[in-house]
């Protein structure tokens, strides 16, 4: 991994290079900013790596290593996890195991979380449950060789402004000894290490948790720890607040008032009747956003402005939630109240739910069968204008309805 101390990157020209080179360089990058043949591709992003003032010998031997592996393409086209309910999700993901051994680890590390808190303001529960979510704390990371997990979603045209920097970054950290092009593996995706974080993001925002010089987020529990903080800070985290809470609601509340709107305060919430499950509500002035994920019958929280940090970590929602639920159960909350929420779509009623919604107008984005921000908006305007609980909650009688 990264060692030393945080580097600040920057695009370096070589001294000696000729204006004719650059120019030679930046025309090759811009002929093969994806697809096509990949030897071909792999010349230009050599190219733009010796721009960027990479030493030969880590450009060769990163590129060397770089294969397209089909089983990346694969995964990135099928991530069936989005399709699942929260109440489904969030049972899987935290587990009986993953809560003791989160609680295991908060005492085993609990000098390096409070170092993480005091410096960065990100309390330990954050960290451990995304540390659990991503990798079981380490045990689980990834087989995929990094290199040309990146290569190959660099080289496919379907996100190469994403991944394309995230392979110049990884040829910067061969150049510094911090990854093995051949050896290092990790997720299908390129991140690495025991809270997953991509190479740019290792480079930026890496720290030695335990002196030894390095950042190694493969092997090193006190880097990881550490640098997740660090880049849960940069995400803007908001020290001393909370990120989720479970409520109770009245029968009666305004449904349409519920979703990813943060134009309501506790204080909004409270005289509507909204009451903390367990504790007390913190600020009335702090804003907070009702968040319904299986609808007016399932679980409910008030989330709050950290809570968007968790968005900016993982776009899912249903991931975020859950996410941002396991933090407040290692942190002491009890089990959400699971309520009788009913069944959602198939995978084939979604699909079509979306496509008659984008016909009506709506923004849903890819017809994906996937409950997303976009749809859920759609599904709580049409339950508003058909007289409907507009809680976001797509049932079949409202695909009826439709």
């Amino acid at each position: 991994m990264f060692k030393r101390n945080i580097r600040t990157r920057a695009v370096v020209a070589a001294v000696t290079a000729s204006a004719l080179h650059l120019a030679a360089a930046s025309s090759a990058v811009a002929e093969t900013p994806c697809g096509g043949d990949f030897r071909a591709f792999l010349d230009g992003v050599a190219l733009e790596a010796r721009s960027q003032g990479r030493a030969e010998a880590a450009i060769s031997a990163t590129l060397a290593a770089a294969r397209i592996d089909r089983k990346v393409l694969s995964r990135d086209r099928a991530q069936g996890v989005f399709k699942q309910t929260f109440l489904t999700f969030s049972k899987r993901s935290v587990s009986g195991y993953r809560l003791k051994q989160g609680a295991a680890n908060l005492r085993k590390y609990a000098a390096t979380f409070q170092k993480a808190e005091r410096d960065y303001g990100v309390p330990g529960p954050v960290i451990a449950a995304f540390w659990g979510l991503e990798t079981d704390y380490g045990a689980v990371q990834g087989d995929f060789n990094t290199v040309s997990a990146l290569a190959t979603l660099a080289h496919d045209c379907r996100r190469p402004h994403l991944f394309r920097p995230q392979l110049l970054a990884a040829i910067e950290m061969v150049e510094h000894g911090d990854l093995d092009p051949q050896r290092t593996t990790g997720a299908w995706a390129g991140e690495i290490g025991q809270v997953q974080m991509l190479p740019e993001d290792i480079i930026r925002f890496g720290v030695d948790g335990d002196a030894d010089n390095h950042v190694d987020l493969k092997n090193s529990a006190p880097d990881a720890i550490l640098t997740a903080a660090r880049f849960i800070n940069h995400l803007g985290w908001r020290p001393g607040e909370p990120w989720l809470q479970e409520v109770s609601l009245p029968s009666n509340l305004p449904w349409e008032k519920s979703g990813l709107n943060f134009d309501m305060t506790v204080g909004d919430w409270s005289k509507l009747g909204v009451k903390a499950r367990s504790g007390g509500l913190p600020s009335a002035s702090l804003p907070a956003a009702l968040l319904l994920p299986q609808g007016k019958d399932g679980p409910a929280f008030l989330a709050y402005p950290n809570f968007r940090v968790y968005l900016e970590w993982n776009q899912s929602f249903i991931y975020t939630t859950s996410a941002a639920y396991f933090a407040t159960r290692l942190a002491g909350a009890p089990r959400y109240t699971a309520g009788n929420p009913g069944d959602g779509l198939s995978d084939a009623a979604m699909k079509d739910l979306q496509a008659r919604l984008r016909n009506k107008g709506y923004d849903v984005g890819k017809i994906d069968g996937i409950l997303g921000a976009g749809t859920r908006a759609a599904v709580r305007s049409e339950q508003l204008r058909l007289g409907l609980p507009a809680d976001g909650w797509p049932t079949q009688a409202l695909l009826n309805r439709l």
